[in-house]
């Protein structure tokens, strides 16, 4: 399995969980951890999907006749 599904899957679970999480601190519940792990894990997964972008490889230039 490649990075890049891992690193969408992480960033919208991290996402949802931050949601999630801003949610609770205002209601009665566990709001600061659940805020915390959704930030940390949004986090991982944009730098996940940042380096697999970084990994991609790059389209050669076309040979143009007049620089030869």
């Amino acid at each position: 399995m490649t990075k890049r599904p891992v690193g969408t899957a992480l960033t919208a679970g991290g996402a949802l969980l931050s949601l999630t999480g801003a949610a609770l601190y205002v209601l009665p519940g566990p709001g600061l951890l659940v805020l915390a792990t959704g930030l940390a894990v949004l986090t991982a997964g944009l730098v996940t999907l940042a380096m697999t972008r970084r990994d991609r490889p790059r389209p050669r230039p076309r040979q143009d006749p007049r620089y030869r």
